[in-house]
């Protein structure tokens, strides 16, 4: 299914919906840090309840403390709605 194309006027208007975001090309990226290991592995398993039930998943890298992720729309190979939409709910996960 294809998504309309966000135009870069809509691309900067949804970025400051999500200001702690940040946008490299077609990707928009965020890093949470986290008191230990445990407490970001617990967060990494709410983002994949979240993704799952969104049928949209960020990529993921985890450095001790550290939870990088990546957001993308893989199947149009470009930043949509979908991508800006997760990452608001993720900014509000506890």
């Amino acid at each position: 299914m294809s998504l309309p194309r966000l135009t870069e006027t809509e691309i900067q208007r949804l970025l400051s919906t999500v200001p702690h975001w940040s946008r490299k090309g077609e990707e928009i990226s965020r890093i949470f840090e986290f008191s230990n290991f445990k407490e970001a592995i617990a967060f990494v398993n709410r983002v994949a309840t979240m993704a799952e039930e969104a049928n949209h998943h960020p990529d993921i890298a985890i450095r001790w403390n550290q939870v990088s992720l990546m957001l993308t729309t893989k199947s149009q190979k470009r930043l949509t709605q979908s991508d800006f939409d997760l990452a608001s709910r993720i900014d509000k996960l506890p």
